[in-house]
């Protein structure tokens, strides 16, 4: 006798480099769409070495390998969201706008990155010109960090004001909506711009320094948000809360940059010691008797 399934959540796709310290790239986006009750698939565009401190070395996935993933992906599950970060180069971005265009899905998150933290190079000259002139236009909304913004648009971003310029500078290159990240601002104030209204998303700054990954979680649950039927508006205003929260419960797992507890909503504390649950399909092993 069968069992019938259950009904699955979202499927969203993650298209990203990994992260051997797993705090950003794929492995955060996977963390933050399991966060937010959503099943999280993959495509990976780059392999890097790299830990909290720095990356040392990045691999990018062939064009071709890329394409493939993508489309074993799209003939097997019904995508719900796409979230796009770390591309590498031109070719895969050309893969993944090729991508989009053959599949049309209605919500794709495209964060632009183009820098490590640490300044690595993620993301070739070729790569930023087809993103800023092809690659956005096929996105529902781009979440550049003021760094990115500022390469994407020529803006210097020094305040709130050439922040929200930036935002409409980057509408009309042709991005449907657009957040951009002041968290490298004196305080933690974001830009959406959804093409007809500016709202700002405010925060307390944390105190926590050089938190690793924020760019790519923000992304990835403004994707699991929109995949549950929000507005953009809202959508965008729970990601923002939800990151907040996330760095603010982050902790250090190496030597260098922390990453954000991606799971904090599911932590508990520990029973304390001595105190053994019993599971409530029968007798725990140790209090069954013993035989004799």
């Amino acid at each position: 006798m069968s069992t019938p399934e259950s009904t699955a959540p979202p499927i969203l796709l993650s298209i990203a480099g990994f992260d051997p310290g797993c705090g950003a790239g794929t492995a955060a986006d996977l963390k933050t769409f399991a966060a937010h009750g959503c099943y999280g698939i993959a495509a990976i565009t780059a392999l890097t070495v790299q830990n909290t401190q720095a990356v040392e070395s990045v691999t990018n996935t062939p064009a071709a390998t890329l394409r493939a993933q993508l489309d074993v992906l799209a003939r097997d599950c019904n995508i719900a969201a796409v979230k796009i970060g770390m591309l590498g180069n031109r070719g895969n971005a050309m893969a993944v706008g090729e991508f989009l265009d053959a599949t049309k899905y209605a919500h794709v998150v495209l964060d632009p990155v183009m820098k490590s933290s640490t300044g690595t190079e993620l993301l070739d000259a070729g790569g930023i010109k087809y993103l800023a002139t092809e690659l956005l236009k096929r996105v529902s909304i781009l979440t550049p960090n003021i760094a990115e913004a500022e390469l994407l648009t020529g803006i210097a971003i020094k305040d709130l004001a050439a922040m929200e310029a930036a935002a409409r500078k980057l509408v009309e290159m042709g991005a449907r909506a657009v957040v951009v990240k002041g968290g490298h601002m004196d305080r933690a104030v974001d830009v959406l711009f959804d093409g007809t209204e500016i709202l700002t998303l405010g925060s307390d700054r944390i105190k926590t320094t050089n938190t690793h990954g924020t760019g790519c979680t923000f992304a990835s649950a403004l994707a699991a948000q929109l995949a549950q039927g929000r507005s953009v508006r809202e959508a965008a205003t729970l990601a923002k809360a939800y990151v907040t929260k996330a760095i603010e419960k982050s902790y250090p797992i190496g030597k260098g940059r922390v990453p954000l507890d991606h799971f904090y909503r599911l932590r508990i504390e520990a029973p304390a010691r001595g105190v053994h649950e019993v599971p409530q399909h029968g007798m725990h092993p140790a209090a069954e008797p013993a035989a004799h």
